[in-house]
């Protein structure tokens, strides 16, 4: 016989060989030890998680003459029959190219007959919900009364496509996805039966690549088999198969997104891009990145829901304490949204680094997520600066009299418009977090004596703290004294009206009449 995929050969022969579905295995061999097999099983749940490997068992128990502990014995002539596919009780139906009236008019014929040897007619209908409505009303009768010794089951990815009324007449079981752990030491067992040498970091990445499908792991473990034929498999070595790339660089992506370090995030994609990495890969890696930090962010500090490893876990939890949570979930809409362009994108590196640029550039729009985000991490950054504190004796201090202090010149309204017209100048003057809250701020003025800098209400008491130094950088940039008004929008409008309501009306009276009388010479006008 030829080559058979490693999915096929290590298909479960007997219940105790089905990985992760233990409470499926267990309710059905107390149903054949109690004798309440029911006459229409439902098998539900994503692709490779063992729904037509269990029915296979299932229908080889049922019409096993010796069973071993409620499992096939594989030794008597049933189960051998079954084996070399020659079983005649039990048929194997493919709904998705068999899914006509006329395909079930066949089994509705052939169920008229018992089996001669053996006890039930198994019969395993795979993708039932691709039946046509026609084939599910002809099936609809028989599987409310079939005969006693004919046993249907049903397997299927998409429950919901079933109608209401063959559901209600199967006993329904959920397949789960298999979890990580139960994976990796399913193959780990595997691998070990097949001298293959592999490490364990690769194949916990191929179960968590896997997302819970036994099947779709077996068939990168065969494909990298395949290509390191002899030699021991590595955690780099399934990432070239894949075109994936290493955790780290998923941390070190989203500390450039929060951070807004434009330059270190194009410099990553090109590194990705230089190594043959899968970009669309790439996005859907960092959209399960995020998701990982928002569990962390709202788990308490015992728990591990993410089924990794501590170390793994411990990183980001980490990670997750910088960074706001409404942010995370911000993160991951806009990199829902590249995932999306990506698929008619002709370039999809230009499409990835213009949305990464974009989310660092997001300050400058009015989105307050964006902000309290960089914030947060200009506060952090400043926590982590150590300040030293300077002692002076008093008597080295040199006392200034109030003659040697020149009193400052107030700021006119000519002056209070040149220093909106150079704002930018005073932004300037300042580092962040300071600058942040200035880039925030529009200058404005009123018929009055202040210069007004107006903002969101969320920044009104930030550059409330730093107006001495605003007042300061004004008076070293102009040499005027300015005062300043903080305020948020809706109350300067509020000032600006009051101020356009109380401005009397301009007279429409003529021109000062001696000014005109002195245009023309003497005599020509007269004034009564």
């Amino acid at each position: 016989m030829g080559y058979v995929a490693l999915y096929r050969k290590l298909r479960p022969k007997n219940f105790e060989q089905v990985v992760g579905q233990k409470h499926i295995i267990k309710t059905l061999k107390n149903q054949i030890e109690t004798d309440r097999i029911s006459h229409a099983y439902l098998f539900c749940g994503t692709r490779g998680t063992g729904k037509t490997s269990t029915a296979k068992i299932f229908a080889k128990l049922l019409n096993c003459k010796e069973p071993v502990n409620n499992s096939p014995c594989d030794k008597c002539s049933m189960c051998l029959a079954f084996n070399e596919n020659r079983n005649l009780n039990i048929s194997e139906i493919d709904a998705a190219s068999n899914n006509s009236v006329d395909d079930i008019r066949e089994i509705r014929e052939e169920i008229k007959y018992p089996p001669t040897d053996g006890k039930y007619k198994v019969y395993i209908i795979d993708e039932v919900h691709m039946l046509s409505i026609g084939a599910f009303n002809a099936l609809l009768k028989t599987l409310e009364e079939p005969p006693s010794y004919v046993i249907f089951i049903l397997a299927t990815t998409d429950p919901h496509k079933i109608p209401v009324t063959i559901l209600s007449r199967c006993q329904r079981f959920d397949f789960k996805r298999i979890s990580n752990i139960d994976m990796v030491d399913a193959i780990k067992s595997y691998m070990k039966d097949e001298n293959i040498d592999i490490e364990e970091e690769a194949l916990y990445y191929i179960a968590k690549i896997s997302d819970g499908a036994m099947r779709d792991a077996l068939s990168i473990l065969d494909q990298c088999i395949s290509f390191y034929y002899g030699e021991k498999i590595t955690l780099d070595k399934v990432l070239d198969i894949v075109g994936a790339v290493d955790d780290e660089i998923f941390f070190r992506f989203i500390d450039a997104i929060v951070t807004f370090s434009e330059i270190e995030i194009i410099s990553i994609i090109d590194e990705m891009i230089q190594n043959g990495r899968d970009i669309s890969q790439f996005v859907s890696d960092i959209i399960n990145h995020i998701r990982n930090l928002l569990v962390c962010s709202i788990a308490t500090h015992n728990d591990n829901n993410l089924d990794i490893s501590k170390e793994k876990l411990e990183k980001l939890k980490n990670q997750a304490n910088n960074i706001d949570k409404q942010y995370l979930i911000k993160l991951i809409d806009e990199f829902s949204k590249i995932q999306t362009n990506l698929k008619y994108a002709f370039d999809e590196r230009i499409v990835l680094e213009a949305g990464c640029i974009k989310l660092c550039s997001a300050v400058l729009e009015e989105d307050i997520t964006d902000i309290r985000q960089k914030i947060s991490f200009l506060e952090k950054k400043l926590q982590d600066t150590s300040i030293k504190t300077v002692y002076v004796e008093k008597d080295s201090i040199t006392e200034k009299t109030s003659e040697n202090i020149k009193p400052r010149e107030l700021a006119i309204n000519d002056d209070i418009k040149t220093a909106i017209d150079n704002y930018k100048m005073l932004v300037n003057k300042f580092k962040e977090p300071e600058k942040v809250y200035l880039q925030q701020a529009i200058p404005k003025n009123l018929e009055d004596k202040f210069l007004y800098l107006v903002c969101n209400d969320a920044f009104v008491g930030r550059l409330e703290n730093i107006k001495p130094n605003i007042e300061e950088a004004l008076y070293e940039l102009f040499n005027k004294k300015y005062e300043i008004k903080i305020i948020s929008k809706q109350k300067y409008e509020i000032e600006y009206k009051k101020i356009i309501s109380s401005e009397p009306k301009k007279e429409t009276n003529n021109a000062n009449v001696e000014d005109i009388t002195k245009l023309f010479p003497d005599g020509i006008i007269s004034i009564e």
